[in-house]
């Protein structure tokens, strides 16, 4: 039978509901532990949750210190809940990202983003964005080999908590992370969309650097995707902000279209090694340094047909 007379580090605790696992305390005695809660005594009418949380963070150490890192991983899980009982969410969040952190040890990566999730909402309920967005952003960092798409989520979950508390200048590693991963699953239209946006938030709080870099890197992105037309496009419209077009970076990203339009692969390559390229991110200089991808002398024959005017049969002279 289990006793409800705990042997710690201090005097003996009593306290009330059931005991989950065993393990071995600071003190060097063992205890077993059930769910709290989830018996009262003839006594007592409530549960004991701030003994029973206690007595839970102390398992947590415990388990920890000793390498029983499943255990431990339980234990601050129990801890935040029993912190959430006690309406203290900030100490529940910790909690809770204790136990991502160790379900990240374990490979348990659906738990990881679970956890992490939930570290944040606790954040938010305690009015704390910039955690509960670096809890976000924790999880999706331990996420983008194993559940990419899930990192995704979470990043973009993360810079919205930061841009509706006005954060913007917070955003822009996780702009520039999330656009790493799209680039990693090839899916390169959705990460030239994420530069674009890191733009618009670096044109928010005046981050000119940040803005015009971000649109460079957008456009490599769509030229080493072969969409020549859409960097063209996209060209055009960043270079009606103003900051852009007066910027060596707008200036660059028109050297890469000019030598596309002239199927100039010598010029491509060489552009590529420019300082304005090199300053970008390591994931853009990576997609420059392979410029160009594929045919651009079609473009030169595509260029010259539109170049020509059409003949006018009126037109006798």
């Amino acid at each position: 039978a289990v006793s409800n007379v705990i042997d710690g580090p201090g005097p003996p605790v009593t306290i009330t509901g059931e005991y989950f696992a065993e393990g071995p305390w600071p003190s060097a005695t063992y205890i077993e532990i059930l769910p709290m809660g989830t018996r009262l005594s003839l006594t007592r009418w409530s549960a004991d949750w701030k003994t029973a949380t206690v007595l839970y963070e102390q398992a947590a150490n415990g388990f920890r210190v000793s390498k029983n890192i499943e255990k431990a991983k339980t234990a601050y899980e129990k801890a935040s809940q029993g912190q959430q009982m006690l309406s203290s969410p900030w100490d529940a969040a910790k909690h809770m990202e204790s136990a991502a952190a160790l379900a990240k040890e374990l490979s348990n990566w659906r738990e990881v983003a679970d956890f992490y999730q939930k570290a944040s909402e606790l954040f938010m309920e305690c009015g704390r964005p910039q955690p509960a967005s670096d809890a976000l952003a924790k999880g999706a960092r331990a996420l983008e080999d194993t559940m990419p798409e899930e990192a995704i989520q979470l990043y973009t979950d993360a810079i919205t908590i930061l841009e509706d508390d006005e954060k913007e200048q917070m955003s822009f590693d996780l702009y520039r992370a999330v656009t790493s991963v799209y680039i990693k699953l090839e899916k390169y239209t959705d990460a030239a969309s994420s530069l674009l946006r890191l733009g618009l938030a670096a044109d928010k709080c005046n981050a000119t650097n940040s803005q015009t870099k971000a649109y460079l890197g957008a456009i490599i992105v769509y030229l080493y995707a072969h969409d020549f037309k859409q960097a063209e496009q996209c060209y055009n419209d960043c270079t009606q902000i103003d900051a852009f077009l007066k910027s060596d970076h707008s200036r660059c990203a028109g050297k890469f279209l000019s030598a596309y339009t002239d199927g100039d692969v010598d010029e491509i390559k060489k552009i590529a090694q420019s300082s304005a390229v090199s300053h970008l991110d390591h994931a853009i200089i990576r997609l420059a340094r392979k410029l160009p991808t594929g045919d651009v002398s079609s473009l030169k024959a595509v260029t010259a047909e539109d170049d020509e005017e059409p003949l006018d049969e009126n037109d006798l002279t």
